[in-house]
């Protein structure tokens, strides 16, 4: 039992190995030269965007996701259709709050409408935490890495040649979902790729078909 917290340490430090090392500035007027990538909302907006589910590199599924999101008051709207209009799933959420009104198979899973409000505010609102670290990636990328309240760290990386992109890691550094911006030029959510690491691993591609700023209500 003595060797128990060393072990669960041990486990946790190697866990941990998986987040990248981050290159410091080589001076602090370097470090504040350095603007973190900022590739979310500014202001209220509705999005629809053609997703396809890919598993296994195979396309599994063809909808349509609509998001209303407001990174003022981090509140998300979003709704999955057919082709044909025929809405599957529907849910909002505030500040602490869910809302389900539409979850239909294979829409209607207990943790379902969690995760897809969390990709949702991953993809498109800055992150809550503080930045804890920022710098290149051994790659050369910038990166800003935050601490979120839960323990999550999120990094967002942008690079010239690949673009934007978002990872979250769990609290013992283990990937859990990465999204790339794949347009360099024009809008940024014209093409976003998100990979999860679940029990299975799954990714989506998103492609914008219309994106509108909402003005107050």
């Amino acid at each position: 039992m003595k060797g128990l917290p060393l072990l669960i340490l041990t486990i946790f430090l190697f866990s941990c190995q998986t987040l990248p090392l981050i290159n410091s500035p080589v001076s602090p007027a370097d470090e504040k030269a350095l603007t973190c990538p900022s590739p979310f909302l500014k202001e209220k907006c509705r999005l629809v965007h053609a997703i396809e589910t890919r598993v296994s590199g195979k396309t599994q599924s063809a909808i349509i996701g609509i998001t209303l999101a407001d990174p003022s008051t981090r509140f998300v709207f979003c709704a999955i259709m057919t082709a044909e209009g025929m809405v599957l799933f529907e849910a909002e959420s505030g500040p602490g709050t869910l809302k389900i009104t539409r979850s239909l198979p294979p829409f209607d899973s207990a943790d379902f409408a969690k995760n897809m409000i969390e990709d949702i505010k991953l993809i498109f609102f800055a992150p809550e935490g503080k930045i804890q670290k920022k710098g290149n990636l051994p790659d050369g990328a910038a990166v800003c890495r935050y601490l979120e309240e839960n323990g999550d760290w999120i990094d967002v990386i942008t690079d010239k040649s690949e673009g934007t992109a978002i990872k979250r890691y769990s609290s013992a550094g283990i990937l859990k979902r990465q999204v790339k911006f794949n347009k360099t030029t024009g809008n940024i959510y014209q093409s976003i790729e998100l990979q999860a690491n679940e029990t299975f691993n799954y990714s989506l591609l998103m492609t914008l078909i219309e994106v509108q700023p909402v003005g107050s209500e």
